[in-house]
């Protein structure tokens, strides 16, 4: 983040790292969740989306499972847990875990940074974390403005997309399918409603596992902004994306959309 010292701290359970504000009494707050893939930590995170030129609180929250949070075993344990069984030890309850520790998380956040109760509050997320998101929006929290990446606006369809890019297939039964019908954020759309989303994909990303399914809540849910970058793919950041690295010139392109979409919203 340009040489900033970001302050690193735990809130309610979950690890974070934050860039205070110039103006810190009257500044926003962005709160983000990073991707599972690459940048797939909090700090990879902040540093291929650094929101530049955005002057607001800058939070991000790690994800379970990931960073600071990884199980014995680390990465390959994790990638183990998704050979097994992807959907119910992966990509079922780490959004959904993430958006139900979020208002602890959030409360415990305003108390240790103390930002003011009435800022105004953006959120963002990369896809699973984008699927945090967008749980935690139609679980109720209101932001001002969010901004989803890479995002996972149909679980199914992204699933099925990461079980084509390792060779695998999926074997869906009624079980999944209902864990997976809670993260359809297109026939949720209702819940989203009133919120300004902004959805930025890659153009090189996955056409049915991400394109489609942002197209489709775009084309459902009115106001819904959706951004396509060109010559870009799914992930921000090089792999393996655990550490802060330069940002990539597409990462670059998604952060200024973001903070475009976020500087008008946020006032």
């Amino acid at each position: 983040m340009n040489g900033t010292t970001l302050i690193q701290g735990i809130a309610a359970g979950v690890p974070y790292v934050a860039e205070p504000p110039a103006q810190r009494a009257t500044a926003p707050v962005v709160i983000a969740w990073h991707l599972l893939s690459p940048p797939c930590t909090p700090e990879a995170f902040a540093a291929a989306i650094p929101l530049a030129g955005l002057d607001a609180w800058k939070i991000y929250l790690g994800l379970p499972l990931s960073g600071a949070r990884l199980p014995e075993g680390g990465y390959d344990e994790v990638m183990r847990l998704g050979y097994e069984d992807a959907v119910r030890h992966l990509q079922y309850p780490i959004p959904h875990d993430a958006a139900a520790e979020f208002p602890a998380a959030f409360a415990a956040l305003r108390e240790q940074l103390g930002f003011a109760a009435d800022a105004p509050v953006g959120l963002v997320g990369g896809s699973a974390g984008s699927a945090a998101m967008l749980l935690t929006i139609a679980n109720g929290f209101r932001p001002a403005a969010a901004v989803g990446v890479s995002p996972i606006t149909n679980l199914k369809a992204s699933t099925d997309a990461t079980g084509r890019h390792f060779g695998v297939e999926y074997p869906w039964d009624e079980e999944t399918l209902a864990m997976v019908a809670e993260l359809d954020f297109v026939a949720r759309a209702d819940e989203l409603a009133g919120v300004p989303l902004r959805l930025v994909v890659g153009a090189d990303d996955d056409a049915e596992g991400f394109v489609r399914p942002a197209e489709a809540l775009r084309d459902r849910l009115p106001g819904v902004d959706l951004a396509v970058v060109p010559e870009q793919g799914h992930d921000l950041a090089e792999a393996p994306g655990f550490e802060p690295a330069p940002q990539l010139p597409g990462a670059a392109r998604v952060d200024a959309l973001a903070v475009e979409w976020l500087k008008g919203h946020l006032r």
